[in-house]
């Protein structure tokens, strides 16, 4: 592949493939121990906000961002920003839409922890830091990593989302799923080929590691909650 601006489209893809993971992990984490765990008024609706972008056409929650984060939406008004055709729209939009991906997976992380293990530990007198540091996170980090890799596998896909908050600006916006697409419009269908190629065995790359670290996560569990 010598087409310098695919591998500028494929640098932006993964910065904000990283850079959205890493917040899903600060946002997902919490939440999915309180929807693992915790029983509120308001939980379903919570559940269904969070899940919504796995059945909502893609296109619908780009069209949303788009008037949230463009220069006349509220985030323009009240703070004097717009992130609409930037990178942090880029990272928005995939944090959203990929944010039920990592979710199930820190979810069901969680579901499948011996909250005996965590009593006795609050028990003993160690904080909340402590129990997650020493506790939680060793024995659920396969299915937490697990749900991070899927989320960033994922991003690296998005096309709908991307298109409609980022545009397709090359070195900007320009993902690479988008680049994809207009190497097809332009009938370059060699350089199409060429960057899918790559695309599919990052995926198959990922994928693999996740199935990998779910036989991990398995093999950590009790024989009766597998």
């Amino acid at each position: 592949m010598n087409d310098p601006v695919f591998w500028q489209t494929l640098r932006l893809t993964l910065e904000v493939g990283l850079v959205s993971t890493l917040i899903l992990l600060f946002v997902g984490l919490p939440l999915g121990w309180v929807l693992a765990h915790k029983r509120f008024w308001g939980k379903r609706v919570l559940e269904s906000i969070v899940l919504l972008p796995l059945t909502l056409p893609p296109t619908v929650l780009g069209f949303y961002l788009l008037l949230l984060l463009g220069q006349n939406g509220p985030l323009a008004q009240f703070l004097g920003v717009s992130w609409a055709f930037r990178f942090e729209g880029l990272v928005v939009g995939s944090v959203l839409f990929s944010l039920p991906f990592a979710l199930n997976g820190y979810r069901e992380a969680f579901r499948s922890l011996d909250l005996d293990l965590v009593q006795t530990a609050r028990t003993l007198g160690a904080g909340w830091r402590r129990v997650w540091l020493e506790v939680i996170l060793p024995i659920t980090w396969p299915g937490i990593l697990s749900g991070s890799i899927l989320a960033f596998a994922h991003i690296l896909g998005e096309f709908g989302v991307v298109l409609m908050v980022g545009g397709s600006l090359p070195g900007k916006t320009q993902m690479v799923s988008i680049y994809i697409y207009d190497q097809v419009q332009a009938l370059q269908f060699g350089r199409a080929a060429e960057a899918s190629g790559v695309l599919l065995l990052v995926s198959f790359a990922l994928v693999y590691l996740v199935r990998t670290l779910e036989d991990v996560w398995r093999s950590r569990m009790p024989s009766s909650t597998r």
